[in-house]
């Protein structure tokens, strides 16, 4: 559906220019976004391959496993059916930590692993488990000390400070995160009772 929306569009505007003399303009704008979007996708990729590495040096060194083990209270109250020793905690773990670092598309992978391995467990293949339930909602809030995405963004386009916005986006996803596991609480005990 969103195709059609987009292509339409585009029509519209093609149409418009040429009854209003300014195909020049379009050409000029599709051209000048083009090599925008080239630019912003080979800075992004370097800070990709960046963090991406970081995050593998930090897993190779074993600061991965040890900031696993801090967070076990923390993912014992938030998926008490897990155990701790499981591919599934690893997996949930790194993605934390890496969401927790700003990092999304480090945490993408483990992300996709965590769930694979919480569907091997989950009794009931057609629905989602608490498990599976707790873990899409705290990515979904995107609990983030450093959004590197947002800020490699805003570097891309010239910002006079593109770092400010890492207090107020930590108070933001903080807040958005509680809230996130405080209605999941309040479901799983109103579900499971």
């Amino acid at each position: 559906m969103l195709n059609y929306i987009w292509g339409i569009m585009i029509l519209l505007a093609v149409v418009v220019a040429s009854f209003t003399g300014k195909m020049p303009d379009i050409t000029n704008s599709a051209l000048e976004s083009a090599q925008d979007a080239v630019a912003l996708c080979v800075k992004m990729t370097g800070i990709v391959a960046m963090w991406t590495g970081l995050m593998k040096i930090a897993e190779k060194a074993g600061l991965v496993e040890a900031l696993s083990k801090k967070l076990s209270p923390v993912m014992k109250f938030l998926f008490p059916d897990l155990h701790s020793g499981s591919k599934a905690a690893k997996h949930i773990s790194t993605n934390f930590i890496a969401n927790i670092l700003g990092i999304g598309w480090a945490a993408t992978p483990a992300g996709l692993k965590a769930m694979e391995e919480l569907q091997k467990t989950n009794p009931d293949k057609t629905t989602a488990s608490r498990n599976m339930c707790m873990f899409l909602i705290i990515n979904m809030s995107s609990l983030q000390i450093v959004s590197v995405n947002i800020v490699a963004y805003r570097a891309q386009y010239n910002s006079v400070n593109p770092s400010e916005i890492i207090g107020p986006g930590l108070v933001t996803t903080l807040v958005s995160t509680l809230t996130a596991v405080i209605a999941a609480k309040i479901f799983e005990k109103v579900r499971f009772k």
